[in-house]
């Protein structure tokens, strides 16, 4: 039998994914911008945010909740009673502290929202960045407690995944603060390089320190976007990039890029809206990129119709493609596109409409 699967691949007996290795097949051939029997369908909106059942609980402040690591692990397991997971859709746990966690590590304060947390500058002129260093801090200890509490609940449940990295101008960003970084890359462009490296200087040691402490418990590697690599996956991304020119990015943005990406068996790379879209053509042209999250935002950017021109586009160099879409969307796609290399994101609640949306795209040839 022809497998997209690796030499490497092990079998996780999960009785929440009893199909895994089927849907492990599936995605490695998306990985390929190939296809098995259907497009992987992972059963799930971007940026969806789960309702929080407190059961009574309180803590004195937001922060104290999302440092609450038995609360927010069993939370999670009590979930998994309340779910199908068809399609793609793999029962994981990431732990999250929100975004900016990385550059956390570094000494900003996160302030924490119901659902998402931000990072306080802490550039307020360029003698700062020399004061900045890696700390394995209150966050970077957090996280490791929510990962090994989730490992030692997890066997025969649900993966285990590494929490959200942005290193690079998105780190950057959160330390000197959007706004003045913009007016820094006019004013300060030898200051902004510099600080650059510093932002991305120890990114591999701390994404390789997780997938070793997931790999040793035979985990695979995975976040937030849900989609599972034997090797190790990475989502480099560049949300800061919406606002500056394309010969910008090239300039301040692509070198950290390049090098985050260095060594990964697999590069999603999340390009959020119109504005990161501008550098599209940039990044068809990186070979470590295998696939792009295309997010296509909100209100009148919405609608996939729009976009089938780009996402064609970015088919024919090779790329394989993330979509976020309505189930209504979905005759729009098949009709257009070939299905090789897409990967698609649902919302769809019950089983019965996730079986009626696998026996669609069934038929996507």
């Amino acid at each position: 039998m022809n497998t997209y699967l690796p030499q490497n691949a092990w079998h996780l007996d999960l009785a929440t994914k009893p199909d895994f290795d089927q849907a492990m097949e599936r995605i490695y051939a998306w990985y390929s911008s190939a296809i098995v029997d259907r497009v992987p369908v992972r059963f799930t909106a971007h940026n969806a945010f789960k309702e929080h059942r407190v059961g009574g609980r309180t803590w004195a402040t937001l922060k104290d909740r999302w440092f609450d690591t038995q609360y927010i692990v069993d939370e999670f397991i009590d979930d998994l009673d309340r779910q199908s997971f068809l399609g793609e859709t793999f029962p994981f746990f990431f732990p999250n502290l929100g975004p900016n966690v990385f550059a956390a590590y570094y000494g900003s304060r996160l302030e924490y929202g119901e659902d998402t947390s931000w990072a306080e500058p802490i550039i307020k002129n360029w003698e700062d960045v020399e004061k900045i260093k890696f700390r394995k801090n209150e966050e970077y200890e957090k996280i490791l407690d929510l990962t090994n509490y989730a490992l030692e609940r997890c066997p025969g449940k649900f993966m285990v995944g590494y929490t959200d990295l942005h290193p690079g101008m998105d780190c950057l960003a959160a330390w000197r603060d959007t706004q003045e970084l913009l007016i820094d890359l006019y004013d300060e462009p030898d200051e902004v390089k510099r600080a650059a490296v510093k932002a991305g200087a120890d990114f591999h040691q701390v994404f390789h320190g997780y997938d070793e402490l997931l790999k040793a418990r035979k985990q695979l590697s995975v976040t937030w976007m849900g989609i599972p690599s034997f090797g190790t996956m990475h989502i480099p991304s560049c949300d800061f990039s919406a606002m500056i020119s394309p010969d910008q990015f090239i300039e301040f943005c692509l070198p950290g890029i390049l090098d985050e990406m260095k060594g990964m068996t697999h590069n999603v790379f999340h390009m959020d809206g119109r504005g990161v879209a501008r550098h599209l053509d940039t990044l068809l042209q990186i070979k470590e990129i295998h696939a792009i999250q295309w997010v296509q935002g909100v209100n009148e950017d919405k609608d996939i119709a729009q976009w089938i021109p780009m996402i064609k586009k970015i088919q024919d160099h090779g790329k394989s493609i993330v979509l976020g879409i309505e189930r209504n969307e979905i005759a729009l796609l098949m009709d257009e596109l070939k299905p090789e290399g897409i990967l698609l994101c649902v919302p769809a609640n019950s089983k019965d409409e996730q079986e009626d949306i696998l026996k669609q795209v069934s038929a996507w040839s």
